[in-house]
């Protein structure tokens, strides 16, 4: 995450942004952008996109990955954690980040726990998950499900979710976001 931060900064100060400005058009304030910068805090999905995209880079450039559109191949070795949540939560990009992508794939770790809250911001679009290990407690608006290795959602973005990890054992999700933008 403190390389994220780097690169947001560094990126930012090459095209003479202030750090105000850039928090302005990304619709967060100065002190949150401070913060990611400094590795202090965890930036959402959405939030880096948008940072990515007022920066004129994307988001595969801020988290360190090889950015080809040409190769449409990720490696295992390639894989990048794009940074960890305060709940414990890891978030991996698995796809290159083109800027005429219409979907993100992420895979998020779940240690015994560990929930998804701060990752994704409400934004128009949706959203599509598969439990590759483990077991996930998924909250929908005012609803709760459980999930096992193998279990899908598939919904709308807008609505209030998140994931968690009740259990003593390691969860593993992958999902697929389409986000349109506002």
């Amino acid at each position: 995450m403190q390389r994220i931060g780097e690169r947001i900064k560094r990126k930012r100060e090459q095209i003479g942004l202030q750090l105000n400005e850039l928090a302005k058009k990304v619709g967060i304030s100065s002190s949150a952008l401070s913060q990611i910068e400094k590795a202090k805090a965890f930036p959402t999905i959405i939030t880096l996109k948008h940072i990515a995209e007022n920066l004129h880079t994307t988001v595969g450039d801020l988290i360190g990955e090889n950015d080809s559109e040409d190769i449409p191949v990720i490696r295992k070795k390639e894989v990048k954690l794009a940074g960890t949540n305060e709940f414990g939560a890891d978030i991996f990009s698995l796809s290159y980040q083109g800027l005429n992508k219409l979907m993100d794939t992420f895979m998020i770790r779940f240690p015994e726990k560990s929930n998804s809250a701060g990752m994704f911001d409400k934004q128009s679009g949706q959203i599509f998950c598969y439990v590759i290990k483990g077991e996930l407690e998924f909250e929908l608006d005012h609803q709760t499900f459980n999930l096992e290795e193998g279990d899908s959602v598939y919904f709308n973005a807008r609505r209030n979710f998140r994931f968690l990890n009740s259990s003593k054992y390691t969860a593993e999700l992958l999902c697929v976001t389409s986000f349109k933008n506002i």
